[in-house]
């Protein structure tokens, strides 16, 4: 059997191309703070359990990917942002699935996805209801998938009204992921974002109902950090809602242990069918979401690569492979072969120090410039931590900022692939001309003349000469030819 590639190496052209590399960008092992560097004996115990969970760390999500299976339609609570949809295939946004599983049927298709995919580390249950609410299909899911797939991570997510009562059960199935979505403290400012809750066999509504829940998901939360069990929380940033409120959500579970804050931004169309949809609730801009996590960064570690994904997701974080895997083309008899996951992980143990010692280092040369410019990169990547998706073929960015603070991931913007059977697409483009408002420089494994050129014009410059290196490496090499005002190092490239 053919080992799992990760690709490696660069290549350089275009004049704008010819960036001298940041001095030593390889080395000796750089381990990690959750993501770059272990301080002490919990921080490394943490980086154990989170190492191979693509949503709880930044850093494996260029190489882990998830699956989600979709059990547990039922729900407690209306969410005005919220409509649960069983047969859409043409959405991306979480509480939506193709098809609903049971949990012999979704058992079938994890280990169908494990035995073709070896990135895989984490089977999830995020609805499209709620995974504490419809706890039986829930449980049974978790007792197939353990049993066959023993070293498989067992997560869920919760909207937190169910979750006290399951907590202990969920410790007990060794479930060390949780997140919770908690949108507000206030019940007042609930209100305005949940019609009704259903919690010991009667509806609650405004006010009260909000109450009931705020107090449940802090008691559940409080209960898993007990527990030892890490804890995400996710926000939905509504705009004259809950949006200047999220700053003392943040310090809320900051005090109750939360491990993760992860503020996403809602998603309201006409055609979603949503309360908010229909009445029109704008969504946030995308330099409102940033100045939110900024303002939220360094009370608790945030995350910014969130997808946020269907409840059938399955691969990489903005890689869905969801259709290679309908059920009618799984074969009833499908059996585990665990030799493709295990040679990956070997691969990829191997390839991450090194992109450690790379990443560590290209941030020290950043922060030695002492320069005070910034830059906006966006990287078109399909996994890895390299620079190794083509232009035309990207659906979605990731988005660095570089200044003297060093270069950290800020967020992502999905984009409409240019090139469909070969053929450039001058709408798509213009698209991705708008989604990239305030980005300086695009990096890509490959893009044409043509459509450099266009982006030129909108005054982001785009090139292909770091294809295949480290992001980290090739972002550090831009920002020092940049900034730097010193006589130039012998080049890295080729000219």
């Amino acid at each position: 059997m053919s080992e799992p590639e990760i690709e490696v190496g660069m290549t350089s052209s275009a004049p704008f191309d010819r960036a001298p590399m940041a001095p030593a960008m390889r080395g000796g092992r750089a381990s990690s703070s959750y993501d770059l560097s272990v301080t002490d004996d919990m921080d490394a115990r943490i980086w154990e359990r989170i190492k191979d969970h693509p949503c709880f760390s930044e850093q494996a999500h260029h190489y882990f990917a998830r699956m989600h299976v979709a059990v547990a339609p039922a729900c407690n609570i209306q969410c005005n942002y919220c409509n649960r949809k069983y047969d859409c295939t043409n959405e991306s946004r979480p509480g939506v699935a193709s098809v609903k599983l049971t949990p012999d049927q979704a058992l079938r298709k994890v280990i169908a996805v494990a035995s073709k995919v070896p990135e895989l580390s984490v089977i999830g249950i995020a609805g499209p209801g709620d995974a504490c609410y419809d706890w039986k299909k829930t449980v049974a899911t978790f007792e197939g998938v353990a049993r066959e797939i023993p070293d498989i991570k067992l997560c869920i997510s919760t909207n937190g009204l169910a979750l006290p009562d399951h907590v202990d059960e969920l410790a007990d199935m060794n479930v060390d992921h949780v997140t919770i979505t908690i949108n507000m403290v206030d019940p007042e400012v609930g209100a305005k974002i949940y019609p009704w809750i259903l919690h010991g066999h009667r509806r609650y509504t405004g006010i009260e109902g909000a109450r009931i829940l705020h107090e449940r998901q802090m008691l559940g939360l409080e209960m898993l950090t007990e527990r030892g069990i890490l804890t995400k929380i996710n926000s939905v940033m509504i705009p004259g809602v809950n949006d200047t409120h999220l700053v003392e959500v943040n310090q809320w579970i900051r005090d109750r242990g939360a491990f993760m804050h992860n503020v996403v931004p809602l998603i309201s169309k006409h055609s979603h069918g949503t309360y908010y949809g229909l009445t029109g609730q704008r969504c946030p801009e995308q330099f409102e979401l940033k100045a939110l996590q900024d303002c939220l960064d360094g009370n608790v570690k945030l995350m910014r690569h969130c997808q946020q994904c269907r409840a059938d997701a399955i691969g990489l974080l903005g890689d869905d492979r969801e259709r290679e895997f309908a059920l009618d083309q799984i074969s009833t008899k499908a059996g585990y072969d665990a030799n493709k996951r295990e040679v990956y992980r070997k691969l990829v143990e191997h390839e991450r120090e090194d992109q450690f010692a790379a990443k560590l280092d290209a941030n020290k040369a950043v922060k030695s410039l002492g320069s005070s410019g910034t830059l906006v990169v966006a990287v078109a990547t399909k996994g890895g931590g390299r620079i190794n998706e083509h232009f035309g073929q990207v659906r979605e960015l990731q988005l660095y900022a570089v200044s003297r603070k060093g270069i950290n991931l800020v967020g992502h913007r999905k984009v409409l692939p240019y090139c469909l059977g070969g053929v450039g697409e001058e709408s798509a483009l213009d698209q991705i001309i708008v989604a990239l408002d305030g980005i300086d420089i695009l990096l890509s494994a490959k893009i044409g003349d043509g459509p450099k050129k266009r982006l030129a014009k909108a005054g982001v410059r785009a090139t292909d000469a770091f294809a295949y290196a480290y992001i980290e490496t090739a972002i550090g090499a831009l920002y020092i030819a940049e900034f730097d005002r010193k006589p130039s190092m012998p080049t890295a490239l080729p000219l």
